[in-house]
C-alpha cells in the first residue's frame, strides 16, 4: 500500500496524540449527511482513511453497517481498540480490497486530500451499488479569528511544498465533468472545540508533517506555539480554552 510519506510515518507515531487532541463533529453535520447518503438500519457505509475512528464513531450510529478502511496500522489498532463493534480492515482509498458493490454509501472523513484522486474515486464507484453516494468532510480551522489564522501558519510554516490540503481545494477537480456523479453539495457548521492548551500543542505537534521533523525543528514549532497561546492569555498546560473550527462537508451521488 502506497501513502504519503508523512501520512504513514507521521500517524506511525502519533496516533495516541492524534486521538486525544482533535475535535469531534458537530451532531448537524451527522444527521445532514445521514439524510443526504442516507445512512440507516440495513445499509453498509465505508469509512476511507478511518483514522482512529473520529467520524467512524459517529458513523455507527446511524444504525447503518460501517467498514472501517484504515492503511496506517497504529491508527488501525487504536480504532480497533475503541470500537470493538465496527470492521477494520487494512487498505487504502484508491485499493481497499473489499468487494464490488459492497457499500450504499462511502464516506471520508479528514482524509480524501491524502488520496490520489482519480483512482480513489474509481475505487468508489467499484465499491458503491448504483443510487449509493460518497460524503466528505473535514474540520478546518476557523481562519476568521486572527490568532487561529496566527495558529495555521505555523502549522503551514514547515510543511513540504507537496503537502496535500483541503484548503485548496484542488481535490474537487476530479469531480468536475465526471460521468455518472452528481454536483456536490456543500455545508458548513461552526465547530468551537472546548479544550486545553497541552491539548492545542498536542494536536499542532501530532500533525504528520511535525512528527516528522528533527527534535530541534520540532522544538522550534512547539516555542511559536506555546507563545501564541500565552499572548492569549493562556499560560499552564490545564489552562482552558475554545479553539474555534469549521466543519465542511460535501456529498455527491453516484448514478451510473
Amino acid at each position: 500500500m502506497t501513502i504519503h510519506h508523512a501520512a504513514g510515518i507521521g500517524y506511525q507515531r502519533s496516533a495516541g496524540g492524534y486521538e486525544r487532541s482533535r475535535p469531534s463533529y458537530p451532531m448537524a453535520s451527522l444527521a445532514e449527511l445521514a439524510d443526504a447518503l442516507p445512512l440507516e438500519a440495513g445499509r453498509t457505509v465505508v469509512d476511507l482513511g478511518a483514522g482512529t475512528g473520529k467520524f467512524t464513531r459517529l458513523l455507527a450510529l446511524t444504525g447503518a453497517e460501517v467498514i472501517a478502511v484504515e492503511p496506517v496500522a497504529q491508527m488501525r489498532d487504536r480504532l480497533a481498540e475503541l470500537l470493538p463493534g465496527v470492521a477494520v480492515t487494512a487498505g487504502t482509498a484508491e485499493a481497499t480490497g473489499l468487494a464490488d458493490g459492497c457499500a450504499d454509501a462511502v464516506v471520508a472523513a479528514q482524509s480524501w486530500h491524502w488520496f490520489s484522486g482519480g483512482q480513489a474515486l474509481s475505487e468508489v464507484e467499484r465499491l458503491l451499488r448504483p443510487g449509493g453516494a460518497l460524503g466528505l468532510v473535514w474540520n478546518t480551522y476557523d481562519t476568521s479569528v486572527p490568532w487561529v489564522r496566527e495558529f495555521q501558519d505555523i502549522y503551514f510554516r514547515c510543511a513540504p511544498r507537496d503537502l496535500p490540503s483541503p484548503l485548496d481545494d484542488g481535490w474537487r477537480q476530479v469531480f468536475t465533468g465526471r460521468p455518472g456523479w452528481s454536483e456536490l453539495r456543500e455545508r458548513h457548521w461552526p465547530n468551537p472545540h472546548s479544550t486545553t492548551v497541552a491539548d492545542v500543542v498536542e494536536r499542532m505537534m501530532s500533525s504528520s508533517h511535525i512528527v516528522v521533523l528533527g527534535g530541534a525543528e520540532q522544538e522550534q514549532v512547539r516555542a511559536q506555539a506555546v507563545d501564541l497561546l500565552k499572548r492569549q492569555g493562556a499560560m499552564r498546560d490545564d489552562d482552558r480554552l475554545e479553539m474555534p473550527y469549521t466543519t465542511d462537508v460535501y456529498w455527491a451521488h453516484w448514478r451510473p
